[in-house]
């Protein structure tokens, strides 16, 4: 049996140029003390409002590599750890993402981190408590973090249904850090920064939005999101019409019902 530690390569994990964040409150700040102190760190809020940005600018700021990991349903323990494959006739370990986070002192970025089994996040927990270990059970061995390594995690609980809200064992480790959609003016100059967009055109995306996130529970599992609406705008900026843009980047993103399409759709038609 051979082991295999995969090392970071720069150009793979770290992010060479200022990704553009505008930052809401002092969760810059926040979060570079949490790094410092050692301490995991959880992102909860609303898709698209910004976490994953904010986590590209972390990693930059802090001149780290990121390594992040899009959680789902048959994520397994094994997926972020490692295991064992056959190369060349021979038997060798291969790291998982989380324990080359470990090794190479990286951010490791869980992404809506309840999609994944229940059995699947318990492996976290000895990473984010004073332990700071990662147990590879199957080879035998007790990684421990550097310094440098920092666990984060995010989740949308305003989305998850109980069933996959997270648990008190696991959210209890995290120093927490609250995201939503920017206030009005904020959203439509992020938009303009992303996309040059004309500063009226944005005002009336960021209202169209507004519109949307009121309907949240009645009818819609989630508004318009400030991603969605820099898609928006890219298209509009593209020549796109911008009643057909907010349908094809917006609309049809957060409802297939027919009555809310219809619904949602004369909204944009009023505004633009």
């Amino acid at each position: 049996m051979t082991m295999q530690s995969k090392a970071l390569k720069p150009e793979e994990y770290f992010i060479k140029d200022e990704p553009f964040y505008q930052s809401i409150g002092e969760e810059i700040e926040v979060f570079e003390a949490a790094y410092r102190q050692g301490l995991p760190i959880l992102l909860k809020g609303p898709t698209g409002c910004g976490k994953t940005r904010f986590m590209e600018h972390m990693a930059w700021r802090l001149k780290r590599p990121l390594i992040t990991v899009s959680c789902h349903d048959d994520l397994t323990s094994s997926d972020l750890v490692g295991r064992f494959l056959i190369s060349g006739g021979e038997t060798v370990w291969v790291d998982g993402p989380l324990a080359r986070a470990v090794r190479n002192g990286a951010i490791c970025y869980l992404d809506e981190v309840v999609e994944a089994r229940k059995d699947t996040t318990v492996v976290i927990h000895p990473l984010a408590d004073d332990r700071r270990v990662l147990p590879m059970e199957k080879v035998g061995e007790l990684l421990e973090a550097t310094p440098e390594f920092c666990l984060t995690i995010s989740y949308n609980p305003g989305y998850q249904s109980v069933m996959k809200d997270l648990k008190q064992s696991t959210r209890q480790r995290f120093v927490a850090l609250e995201f939503d959609y920017p206030d009005a003016q904020l959203e439509a100059e992020i938009i303009i920064k992303e996309t040059g967009i004309e500063d009226k055109t944005a005002q009336q995306l960021v209202k169209f939005a507004h519109m949307t996130r009121d309907l949240k529970g009645s009818g819609l599992d989630e508004g318009a999101s400030t991603r969605l609406l820099v898609h928006a705008a890219k298209l509009i900026v593209d020549g796109i019409k911008p009643v057909t843009a907010c349908k094809t980047a917006i609309t049809q993103a957060i409802t297939d019902d027919s009555d809310m399409l219809i619904a949602i759709n004369e909204l944009s038609s009023s505004l633009f």
